[in-house]
């Protein structure tokens, strides 16, 4: 039995060579789907793995109180009125003081808030107009996991009175003082001179797209003297250990109803998120990707097994003669569908190898050239294995069933 076997994949692959242009324009509908999936679960495995890594930065114990729903939103249940939500009161420094004072279950808040797209600049240069300026209260760096490589964070005194001082981030730093110490030197926001008093160690992006690095970060009653003070705030929440977060979460829900005079049946007009639940709204969103992009490999791997169907129909045809022979040696029907029915899943599985290797291939690349975070997960690369010879069994029964079927002696009056 698993001599025939080999003598088969042996027979598969002298065809396969002595036909290579064929094979491989045959193979092309099922390396493009392989490839898909390889690629595609490789970016959302990557990116996985990259939020969950950003997410463990933003302090333990920590969620957060928003006016802006947080994370990502699929499916029907989940649609949200817009214009309702831009019409919800701002959150202020006044709602972090309370929540700090009447939450029992609460170690510390912060607040913040930020105006992206600006320009930095000193009396010899200046950033791209790309930079994030951050006001945010004093205790800010504990909740949200920053860390001070240089010099120190602003004080109590300084951010009550508003004085201009400012935190840089490390390619803001690069960008303005690359060849001369930073701390003590002069920055301009919107015209004005800011003091740098420290530089924030360096963490990367989030999510791939929103550079921590890239920001300044000044004291919240000098930020919302220069950008407005009409703004929303984001108020982070530090519960005193893992197992107060629940509990801090409802004091903080039940203290923002209270402050906002919502009735029983009120729903809430801010939002309480948690790092989970920005990771869970990011997997909701994966998973429609992944729908979709299997519906792409579905198609793809249509084409191939068409093109499966096709060239082994073509191949039985060609060896009618070799059939009718073989058949006439005392070849029985079951190894004849057994020789092209392994033709058939040979042909798909070469072509899924063919397609795994360009998806770890493209996921190297645009790891390489784009700094993507990429990883292919094992599943993937068994599922695309399995799928492939699928392909192969569905679409090559018909026309192994076809080539058992030959009658002997017609078959080797053929031409």
């Amino acid at each position: 039995m698993i001599r025939a076997f080999f003598d088969n994949l042996r027979l598969a692959f002298g065809t396969f060579v002595a036909h290579p242009l064929r094979t491989l324009l045959t193979l092309l509908g099922i390396v493009i789907g392989v490839s898909t999936v390889m690629t595609m679960m490789a970016l959302l495995e990557g990116l996985r793995i990259k939020v969950n890594k950003d997410l463990s930065q933003l302090g333990a114990n920590v969620f957060r109180v928003d006016k802006w729903p947080q994370g990502f939103r699929v499916g029907g249940g989940n649609r949200m009125n817009w214009n309702q939500i831009a019409a919800r009161p701002p959150l202020t420094l006044a709602d972090r003081r309370a929540i700090a004072e009447s939450c029992p279950s609460v170690l510390r808040t912060a607040a913040s808030s930020w105006q992206p797209g600006q320009r930095v600049r000193t009396v010899t240069t200046e950033t791209q107009p790309n930079v994030f300026i951050l006001g945010t209260t004093v205790e800010y760096p504990d909740t949200s996991g920053i860390t001070i490589a240089q010099g120190r964070y602003f004080n109590d005194a300084e951010d009550v009175d508003g004085r201009r001082v400012a935190v840089l981030g490390p390619d803001v730093a690069d960008r303005l003082f690359p060849n001369i110490e930073p701390l003590g030197q002069e920055i301009r926001l919107k015209g004005r001179p800011y003091t740098v008093i420290g530089i924030v160690e360096r963490r990367g992006k989030v999510l791939g797209l929103f550079n921590l690095d890239n920001q300044v970060l000044v004291p919240m009653n000098t930020f919302l003297a220069a950008y407005g003070k009409r703004r929303t705030s984001s108020i982070s929440v530090e519960a005193k250990d893992a197992q107060s977060v629940d509990r801090a979460m409802e004091e903080v829900t039940r203290v923002m109803r209270q402050r906002r005079e919502l009735g029983p049946n009120d729903e809430n007009n801010f939002e309480v998120s948690t790092n989970e639940s920005s990771a869970k709204s990011l997997n909701e969103l994966s998973t429609v990707i992944t729908a979709a992009t299997f519906g792409v490999c579905i198609l793809s791997l249509l084409v191939g097994g068409i093109g499966v169907l096709n060239i082994m129909l073509v191949s039985v045809t060609e060896r009618t003669r070799e059939i009718g022979v073989r058949k006439a040696l005392g070849a029985r029907r079951r190894r004849i569908l057994a020789q092209f029915a392994t033709e058939a899943v040979a042909l798909s599985l070469a072509g899924g190898l063919i397609g795994i290797g360009l998806g770890f291939g493209l996921a190297a690349l645009g790891r390489w050239a784009l700094g993507l975070y990429t990883a292919v997960p094992t599943w993937a690369v068994g599922l695309s294995l399995a799928m492939s010879s699928g392909v192969g069994l569905v679409f090559g029964i018909y026309p192994a069933a076809r080539a058992a079927r030959i009658d002997p002696v017609e078959a080797m009056r053929a031409e």
